[in-house]
């Protein structure tokens, strides 16, 4: 396939919920598609390595309701990110998405995540080979550098490399990565936010999709983002990491509010009964509750209740046996709970 062949669809950025190590599985992917019809959904980052030599279905494998659901590759070498972009593909992901942002001393020690960063040229090789292998849009997600690295010089090399290996889209993580010194925890808190430079990049290259991520807690904050500032021009899209996972109702927001069109359920017990038919399909098949509702936990935030809700959940729903009743049982807590009055 040519790297020119027309891309099967173009990427949509408006609103996206970011890759996250150990969180975004296909069980929360599930649950967060009863949140939005709209929002788009990617897998956790994914190495190569294990696509290529592991167990693909429990690596893969995705029910066709959370679409539309993007695939997040780990990997530096261009032949193998081709074979597995090629797998993803025929799992059914609508893009692939090249992981150049990670600061774990996993990704560093393997030559990639954010230490790619350093490396452009590479990079380019990189999404040139997958757009040569497969037919969907292929993307990276970045930061604005890594360490001594100054970022008006280090991302607008980045960008000017993957657009020129025809790139679809960038997503900008509007942090520097610190890869000595600080842990990955704190490199999503320490390193400041730049949302100008995010701005600026787009002024530079107007026909590169950009959707920007990063310390974004509402969808009105990402709403801010897509239209023009005395920073730049308007963004393409906006991705939430954490705000989505620890407080998911925000995500009830995002089809009225970026998209014009009602949410899927009214509120979050309405999500979470829509819910029920999922969790005993899981339980059928031999698993815990737990590995389902340790990813709504924090559906009622702030909510009177809230705290009883998070506390029989994660004290019953991993015992053996447990069943569906343990989500209604602590749904029920948080009926139960006086409401403060306005």
């Amino acid at each position: 396939m040519s790297s020119d062949a027309p891309r099967l669809k173009p990427v949509d950025l408006r609103f996206s919920v970011a890759p996250m190590m150990d969180w975004t599985d296909r069980h929360c992917r599930v649950f967060h598609r009863l949140l939005s019809r709209h929002a788009r959904l990617y897998s956790e980052m994914v190495t190569t390595g294990a696509i290529l030599h592991g167990d693909r279905e429990r690596l893969l494998g995705f029910s066709a309701v959370e679409q539309p659901v993007a695939l997040q590759l780990g990997g530096s070498d261009p032949d193998d990110l081709a074979r597995a972009a090629k797998v993803g593909a025929e799992f059914g992901y609508v893009e692939i998405n090249l992981n150049c942002g990670c600061p774990s001393d996993r990704v560093q020690n393997g030559r990639f995540g954010a230490c790619l960063m350093r490396e452009p040229a590479l990079v380019a090789d990189c999404v040139a080979a997958m757009r040569e292998a497969v037919s969907l849009p292929v993307t990276v997600k970045c930061r604005i550098g890594v360490d001594e690295q100054e970022p008006d010089e280090a991302l607008f090399r980045m960008a000017e490399a993957v657009v020129a290996a025809k790139v679809d889209a960038l997503v900008v993580h509007a942090r520097k990565a610190w890869l000595k010194g600080l842990s990955p925890k704190e490199n999503r808190d320490i390193p400041p936010l730049d949302y100008g430079i995010v701005r600026r990049l787009k002024a530079v290259h107007p026909a590169l999709p950009i959707a920007i991520n990063g310390g974004i807690a509402t969808v009105e904050e990402a709403q801010a983002l897509l239209v023009a500032s005395e920073e730049g021009p308007a963004l393409d899209g906006v991705m939430i990491g954490r705000a989505a996972y620890q407080n998911p109702s925000i995500l009830l927001d995002v089809d009225p509010v970026l998209f014009g069109e009602p949410a899927p359920h009214v509120d979050a017990f309405e999500v979470l009964e829509a819910l029920i038919p999922y969790l005993d399909s899981l339980i059928a098949t031999g698993h815990s509750p737990h590995a389902l509702t340790r990813h709504v936990l924090g559906i009622f935030q702030s909510v009177p209740g809230a705290r009883g809700f998070r506390r029989h959940l994660s004290t019953e729903a991993v015992k053996t046996g447990a069943g569906a009743e343990v989500l209604r049982d602590a749904m029920a807590l948080v009926r139960r709970t006086p409401k403060i009055a306005a």
